[in-house]
């Protein structure tokens, strides 16, 4: 199934639609869709697709060249000896076409792996063949780093070439419900806690009804498609696996602080530093401050959390049990989660779908004005699991998410006001509002105050 991704589609057809050339890079992690993506936008358009692979520059030379013979139909260059990439990029530009060619590149990024010059070698391709034609070319890659290192960076040959650039993210929980129409928004929750948005985790668990089933069947078999999935995910990014791990590892175990990770890792803060950066860079971690903070990146009070569900979930039930399943025993480590899935899991996930509605809320006029920064908040003495500030009018947001079984009661609402008063931001001129989001509904007795109080709002 093809779902989502307009904005991305939207952004593809603008490029296609330009007069003259257009040169589109195209990034994200693997299984994200990217080249799903691509086959859509190209249905019923003049689109050569060539994917690279590992192999020695020659190898994929020949193989585009091949292609390149068949797309343009000529038997002169598919049984010719081409020693260079210039002659092949020559003769598609000079075919005449009837619309518009697109030529896509999947996997670019081993090109340049096999070649460390082949970013240069594109570029002069670029500035002699292509850019004065009327022609379409997307590069696309899964290895951030390297996508990044070769074609975006500054010091990129291919710098500054782009007309557009789209970095494909997972999707987003509000489109669980067109994979799965059939089931209830509350019982989509643990399978996006567990494949983060990814289409072909997705896929993979849309063949079974029950979320652990598919996680025995999935994650908890060595021979399992995603058993072993974070290793492929960080070994062809970063050249310290081991290292990047102990991080990862640290964190899931609840060192969030800076100071927190050194210590466990016995390693100076100043150490971390470029591989806290990477990881972030490549989407595995985030870095949080209290959404009150004046200046996010020189606070004191940053925290990190994993970002990829899935590598959250492995780090916290599959890693430190590996021993159990390697030996034919994932019974003991299926019950562990079965356990505590909820309580480890979704539960801090579940805060993420509602900070993510929150921003739909916020256009579709819940409140009389609009936030302008959404996060959490915390001090010495509190949590608070959404904050929402609105510097224009002063308004602040305060909310908290429950993943619970049974319905929310007025003691929610009680305890998060009395929080509110320890919250530093505009004392004595601001308007607090408060908003609760529950995956099982409110008692009664809220919803009938909430009903006479128009700074609450309860989101089911």
């Amino acid at each position: 199934m093809f779902i989502d991704r307009e904005n991305e589609m939207q952004t593809l057809e603008s490029e296609y639609a330009r007069q003259g050339s257009s040169l589109v890079i195209m990034y994200g992690r693997r299984r994200v869709g990217k080249t799903t993506l691509i086959s859509e936008f190209i249905k019923n358009k003049n689109a050569l697709f060539f994917l690279a692979s590992e192999e020695a520059e020659v190898q994929n030379r020949m193989v585009f060249k091949n292609k390149a013979a068949d797309f343009i139909g000529s038997e002169l260059l598919k049984n010719a000896k081409v020693s260079d990439w210039d002659t092949i990029f020559k003769a598609i530009m000079e075919t005449s076409f009837t619309r518009k060619p697109i030529i896509v590149i999947d996997e670019f990024q081993y090109l340049g792996k096999s070649n460390p010059a082949f970013p240069s070698v594109f570029q002069r391709i670029w500035e002699e063949h292509l850019k004065s034609k009327a022609v379409m070319v997307i590069l696309c890659g899964s290895l951030i780093s390297m996508m990044k290192s070769q074609t975006l960076d500054y010091s990129s040959p291919l710098y500054g070439r782009r007309t557009a650039q789209i970095r494909l993210k997972p999707l987003s929980f509000k489109y669980y419900k067109k994979f799965f129409p059939q089931k209830k928004e509350k019982d989509l929750i643990p399978m996006y806690a567990v494949t983060g948005g990814i289409p072909k985790y997705i896929e993979l668990f849309s063949d079974s009804d029950d979320v652990f089933t598919s996680i025995e069947r999935c994650v908890l078999n060595p021979s399992g498609y995603l058993y072993d999935e974070p290793h492929f995910l960080l070994q062809q990014e970063v050249s310290e696996i081991g290292s990047y791990f102990s991080i990862i590892k640290a964190i899931a175990a609840g060192n969030t602080k800076l100071s927190a990770i050194s210590a466990v890792l016995e390693i100076k803060a100043t150490g971390l530093t470029k591989y806290l950066k990477t990881l972030i860079d490549l989407d595995v971690l985030e870095r949080e401050v209290p959404v009150t903070e004046d200046n996010p990146e020189k606070s004191k009070k940053g925290l990190y959390k994993i970002k990829d569900n899935y590598i959250r979930f492995w780090f916290a039930f599959v890693y430190p049990n590996m021993s159990f399943i390697e030996s034919g025993n994932s019974e003991i480590v299926i019950n562990k989660i079965r356990r505590d899935l909820n309580s480890r899991q979704v539960s801090y996930v579940y805060e993420d779908i509602c900070r993510e509605k929150m921003w739909d809320m916020n256009v579709s006029g819940v409140w009389p004005f609009n936030f302008t920064k959404l996060g959490r908040y915390w001090n010495n003495k509190d949590e608070i699991d959404i904050a929402a500030v609105d510097t224009e009018g002063n308004n602040l947001i305060l909310g908290e998410c429950k993943y619970w079984s049974e319905p929310v009661g007025i003691n929610i609402l009680t305890a998060l006001e009395e929080k509110a008063a320890s919250v530093d931001w505009k004392k004595g001129s601001r308007n607090v509002h408060y908003v609760i989001f529950s995956a099982s509904g409110f008692t009664p007795e809220l919803t009938k105050l909430a009903r006479s109080r128009p700074d609450v709002v309860l989101a089911e």
